[in-house]
């Protein structure tokens, strides 16, 4: 039986779920999440209870209050960037979630991104966090050909931060080119003006393909006291720029709704009859009856969710990380663990198994989807030395470090990926690469420039999820945000910086030390500690997956009993974007 689960490639679990170590893992993930739930409760409350009461008094509804209507019954909204701004503008009041929400979800059976005004924080004004928020999900849908589904609510830029809003490349306005490049590709974009839409902000539902306006609204480039004060000019809002104005007389919307009900049931009755072009979602009858699947670019199979689940519960995920940045050091498991229980049927097809081993590749399905997962071992490993005087002994290599058998058979096996066509998954928890003379006379740096290369140069879709550390180049070689992922998701027990806390404070503490002993001042053991502290409770705070994802570096911190939904639906995304450009590597370091 060992045997023939070997040969299907089914993966085994040395998990030992009795083991003192797993349950405290366990509990203290778990408080962890639970504190996260609350903090994720009190960012998608906006600007509270009180606002929320004055948006209701327009008639009005709150953007979470729209967004149920609009999503399909008995589906939610794949959130991304929940926790953009987190601890940001603090001066303003805070702007939970930037005052923005964004995500994939189900309108009338499309899959669809959502971007969604709050106007419960700031009027749904547009801090620089909220331009970035807005741009990522234009980003992903661009990439990924996703129709997209804009709520306007919206009191334009806010103006004390205008300079930081207003006139960079990836600041506001490239919100309109956005929309203009997305139309010229074909996808879809609609609109609908639910509140106020003013100034620049005006253009976004203008250059979509098709706008919708409630009643009680506002589209103007300027408001009625600005207009006045400009020209002195004495106008209403209404008659400035309301609904019935641009639907009879500048003929700027297409449509005129009552009320937020009626406008959301328009639009979903809109998307309903959005064609799909081929390759992007139609649909072909299967031989299996009433079986039908999606005509895409990237392998897929039928697929039944309780047939081809994983062999072992999600949930046990919980034991396998101690989320203390402390004992980062202590994180020693099987990445095979993490992977049997997101892979379908836990069946992995491992590509040069007994080489390179700190580097784990090879193929597997994720919800009938085909992929291929490049993670880091945690495990210590023992590789056979190839060269010099140790040719043919063994050497311990580390869990979590790239080495230059590693870096060569992940950069192939990349490439391998792109001439199959065959997405990327990346499930990170790297300290970098291996450093010192042994690493230097093997070609660390040329192979770690080949599998940077290779990673660069990958034009089938890439999805990262940081399980653990991502330090260093490391989190280049393994897809990092500047490498052009479709997604970026981490767990609540990443941690992303150049270097560890402990590793930076050690650094910084002793050039501090050097610059005050140059200067005269010595300092005791005391002392030392105490910088030692600051240093490290500095960097760990900056580390820690909340501070990347209120900057927007991540999409999303995911729960990670839900890495397999969310990595499912990020696969299904990607399938709609069926043009892949030809591969093409470049020079590669041999």
């Amino acid at each position: 039986m060992a045997e023939e689960a070997k040969l299907e490639g089914s993966l085994g679990s040395k998990l030992d779920k009795k083991s003192a170590r797993y349950v405290a893992n366990r509990a203290a993930l778990m408080a962890l999440m639970g504190g996260m739930r609350e903090q994720e409760a009190a960012i998608r409350q906006g600007g509270g209870t009180k606002a929320a009461e004055a948006q209701r008094a327009k008639g009005r509804l709150t953007v979470r209050e729209r967004l149920a209507l609009l999503l399909d019954e008995g589906t939610e909204l794949m959130e991304l960037g929940l926790w953009a701004a987190h601890g940001m503008y603090e001066e303003f009041g805070g702007a939970p979630g930037a005052g923005v929400v964004t995500g994939l979800g189900r309108v009338s059976g499309r899959r669809c991104m959502v971007v969604a005004n709050d106007a419960t924080v700031k009027a749904g004004a547009f801090f620089p966090m909220t331009a970035k928020k807005v741009l990522r999900a234009q980003t992903i849908a661009l990439e990924n050909r996703i129709p997209t589904l804009y709520l306007v609510d919206s009191a334009g830029v806010f103006l004390p931060l205008q300079e930081d809003v207003f006139p960079d490349q990836d600041d506001f306005g490239r919100v309109f080119r956005n929309n203009a490049v997305m139309s010229s590709l074909g996808v879809p974009q609609i609109t609908a003006i639910m509140g106020m839409c003013v100034a620049g902000g005006a253009y976004l539902p203008v250059m979509t393909d098709t706008v919708l306006m409630t009643e009680g609204s506002g589209l103007f480039l300027a408001g009625p006291s600005l207009v006045q004060a400009a020209i002195g000019q004495r106008t209403d809002a209404e008659e400035l720029g309301g609904a019935a104005m641009h639907a009879e007389i500048s003929g700027t919307v297409d449509f005129k709704e009552p009320n937020d009900h009626l406008c959301i049931a328009r639009l979903r009755s809109l998307v309903e009859k959005i064609g799909r072009r081929q390759g992007t979602g139609s649909r072909e009858q299967g031989t299996g009856g009433d079986e039908s699947r999606l005509s895409e670019v990237f392998s897929r199979v039928a697929f039944d969710a309780a047939k081809d689940a994983p062999r072992y519960a999600a949930d046990e995920l919980y034991g396998l990380i101690d989320p203390d940045p402390a004992k980062a050091a202590t994180n020693v498991y099987d990445m095979h663990d993490v992977i049997a229980r997101i892979v379908d049927r836990s069946e992995f097809d491992e590509y040069k198994e007994d080489f390179g081993r700190t580097v784990l590749c090879g193929y597997a399905r994720i919800g009938g989807r085909a992929v291929g997962i490049v993670a880091n071992q945690k495990v210590h490993q023992q590789q056979t030395v190839a060269m010099g005087p140790q040719a043919g002994s063994k050497r311990t290599e580390f869990g979590g470090v790239i080495y230059t058998e590693s870096a060569q058979k992940a950069a192939r096996f990349i490439m391998d990926c792109n001439q199959n066509l065959v997405p990327l998954v990346f499930l990170h928890d790297v300290n970098g690469f291996m450093v010192g003379k042994d690493a230097e006379w093997s070609g660390i740096i040329r192979a770690g420039a080949k599998m940077v290369s290779a990673v660069s140069t990958s034009v089938v879709p890439k999805i990262t999820v940081i399980v653990g550390g991502s330090f260093g180049a490391g989190h280049y070689a393994m897809c990092g945000k500047a490498y052009d992922p479709r997604f970026i998701f981490a767990w609540p027990t990443a941690r992303y910086a150049v270097m560890s806390g402990a590793s930076a404070a050690n650094t910084l503490v002793e050039v501090r030390v050097k610059q005050m002993e140059r200067g005269g001042k010595h300092l005791s053991e005391e002392e030392k500690k105490a910088i030692y502290e600051e240093i490290k409770a500095t960097y760990d705070a900056q580390a820690d997956p909340r501070y990347g994802a209120a900057r927007m570096w991540l999409d999303g911190i995911i729960d990670p009993v839900k890495t397999r939904e969310v990595l499912i639906t990020a696969l299904e995304a990607c399938a709609l974007n069926p043009e892949v450009a030809r591969f093409n590597p470049g020079v590669l370091q041999t």
